[in-house]
C-alpha cells in the first residue's frame, strides 16, 4: 500500500484481510467476492497442486470457486464448491510444488496468447486527463483501440477495464513532489510479470524526461488487485513539470505501450 500515514478505508480493508486464516471460515463463491490471506494462501495451494485458481489476487472469484470444486472431485469428496474442514484436511495432506512458479507460468502463457498487433489489442487508461488524453490520441493516430476510463476509484477503474476485456491498463496520477514511480501487482506467491515489464519501462522511459530517478514496485493496490490484465499505476510529478513535458511524456508512454503490446514479456 501507498505510505500516506492514514488508516483509511483501504487499511483497514487490509487489516480484516490479513487477520483471516485458511480454515478459520468457510469459503465459497458469494456476491460480494470473500476477500483475506485465507483465500490467497488457498488460490497458492490450489495452483500449486495444478489446479487453475487464477492469479493469487485473495479475492474468491469463479475461477477459484472452479479450482475447490474439482479438488474436491478429485480428493472423493462432495464437489460443492466450499472449502470447509475436509477440503483443507485434504490440502494439508497434499505435498504441494511451486505454487509461485506454477501461477506465473499461468500468466505468461496467457499474455503469449494475447494478439501482439497495436489494433488488435485494447488499451485502457485512466487518471491525469490531459495526460491520458494526449496519449490517447497518440495511441489512436498508429491504429491503437483506447478506451478512456472517467472512473477515479482504483477499484471502480479496475471493474470498468475487466468489463471490456482490454489487454492493459495504465492509470497515470499527479504527485506532490518531484516523482516517477510505477507499481505493478505482486503479493506473495504471485508477480505480474507484463505488469512489471510495464513499470520498469515506464519507469525508465518518464524518469529520464522528468529528471528524476524512476522506480518500478510491486503493490496490491485496489486497482492493481481487481484488474484481470496487466496493469500498472504511475505517479508523476511534480505537477508543474508534468504539464510542461505533457507532450514527450505522452509521447514516451504511448511508445512504451506500443513496445509492450508486441513484447510484453
Amino acid at each position: 500500500m501507498l505510505a500516506d500515514g492514514v488508516c483509511g478505508a483501504g487499511t483497514w480493508a487490509a487489516l480484516v484481510e490479513a487477520g483471516h486464516r485458511l480454515g478459520d471460515r468457510l469459503l465459497y463463491l458469494r456476491t460480494p467476492y470473500q476477500r483475506g490471506e485465507d483465500v490467497a494462501d488457498l488460490q497458492r495451494r490450489l495452483g500449486a497442486l495444478g489446479f487453475s485458481a487464477g492469479r493469487v489476487d485473495g479475492i474468491l472469484g469463479p475461477d477459484t470457486a472452479a479450482a475447490i470444486g474439482a479438488l474436491q472431485e478429485n480428493a472423493g469428496l462432495t464437489a460443492d464448491g466450499i472449502c470447509g474442514p475436509d477440503t483443507v484436511a485434504v490440502l494439508d495432506r497434499i505435498p504441494s510444488g511451486d505454487s509461485h512458479s506454477m501461477q506465473m507460468l499461468l500468466e505468461r502463457e496467457r499474455l503469449r496468447s494475447r494478439p501482439r498487433l497495436l489494433s488488435a489489442a485494447p488499451i485502457a487508461l485512466a487518471g491525469a486527463d490531459s495526460l491520458v488524453v494526449a496519449t490517447a490520441r497518440l495511441l489512436r493516430r498508429r491504429g491503437a483501440r483506447v478506451l478512456v476510463l472517467s472512473q477515479r476509484e482504483g477499484s471502480d477503474v479496475a471493474a470498468a477495464a475487466n468489463e471490456v476485456d482490454t489487454s492493459v491498463l495504465l492509470d497515470v496520477q499527479l504527485a506532490d513532489g518531484r516523482s516517477c514511480e510505477t507499481f505493478y501487482f505482486e503479493t506473495a506467491g504471485f508477480t505480474s510479470s507484463g505488469g512489471k515489464r510495464l513499470a520498469e519501462m515506464l519507469a525508465a522511459t518518464l524518469g529520464s524526461l522528468l529528471d528524476v530517478p524512476g522506480a518500478a514496485a510491486g503493490m496490491r493496490l485496489p486497482l492493481l488487485r481487481e484488474s484481470r490484465m496487466p496493469a500498472v499505476a504511475c505517479h508523476l510529478g511534480p505537477p508543474p513539470d508534468v504539464v510542461e513535458q505533457q507532450a514527450a511524456l505522452a509521447e514516451q508512454i504511448a511508445q512504451c505501450l506500443a513496445d509492450w503490446i508486441a513484447e510484453p514479456l
